[in-house]
């Protein structure tokens, strides 16, 4: 089945050659031009695989509607690719603290564009994923099918969340710096002071429940994932 997209954008010209890009592409394809009608769309049958996101709406903000997105069960997982005028470092931080996956700058090529989102949806597929699953302790994660588990009752991720987990997860033991983590997960080099990182483990450590303790915290360094599930931090 084809894989569906919602684009959002208020500019009709680009959000027509758009639609005709990917449409060529085989995904099945819808538009919106407010972020009202984004949100409309996106909580219809089927849900979208992916949302492009324009900021600039006319009337909801692009950010707004990124975390109304993340705020509702049925679109938690969606992913979404903002695709903003707005290239300052800050306006890409924000984006990602609200749960964006992937930020592209206007003007875009369309090539690099396509590239991106087969990307993207290659990683929603599991495509390049390892199929076997991780147990530690408390905690079971299927990276191939995008699932995770404690004490066997399944948590809601979002893709950057689950990408936050898989990464220490896969580095257990080891120290991560912010600046580490930024560059693997987000893919940002920051130039600024950011508690991005910081906003990210705290949630996904009060949706980890009890393993978010798995998550240690280094001062003055970063982040640790705990070597052995019964580790005395002590």
């Amino acid at each position: 089945m084809p894989e569906r997209i919602v684009i959002v954008e208020d500019e009709q010209d680009l959000l027509d050659s758009l639609e005709y890009s990917l449409r060529r592409e085989g995904y099945q394809v819808r538009g919106a031009t407010t972020g009202k009608a984004a949100l409309e769309l996106a909580s219809q049958e089927p849900v979208p695989d992916l949302v492009l996101l324009d900021l600039m709406l006319p009337d909801i903000s692009g950010v707004e509607v990124c975390r109304k997105l993340r705020a509702q069960e049925r679109t938690a997982k969606v992913f979404v690719m903002m695709v903003t005028a707005r290239a300052e470092e800050i306006d890409r931080v924000v984006g990602f603290e609200v749960g964006a996956d992937d930020y592209v700058v206007k003007p875009f090529s369309t090539r690099e564009l396509l590239l991106r989102i087969k990307a993207i949806l290659r990683r929603g597929r599991g495509d390049d994923q390892p199929s076997e699953q991780v147990s530690f302790g408390r905690l079971r994660v299927d990276e191939s099918a995008h699932r995770v588990w404690v004490d066997e009752q399944e948590v809601v991720l979002t893709a950057l969340e689950f990408r936050l987990l898989t990464t220490l997860v896969e580095r257990r033991g080891r120290a991560q710096t912010r600046d580490m983590l930024l560059q693997t997960v987000w893919g940002i080099e920051a130039d600024i002071t950011t508690r991005t990182v910081d906003t990210h483990v705290k949630r996904l450590r009060e949706k980890l429940g009890p393993a978010g303790v798995y998550v240690e915290t280094l001062r003055g360094v970063g982040y640790r994932f705990r070597s052995r599930p019964d580790e005395d931090t002590a």
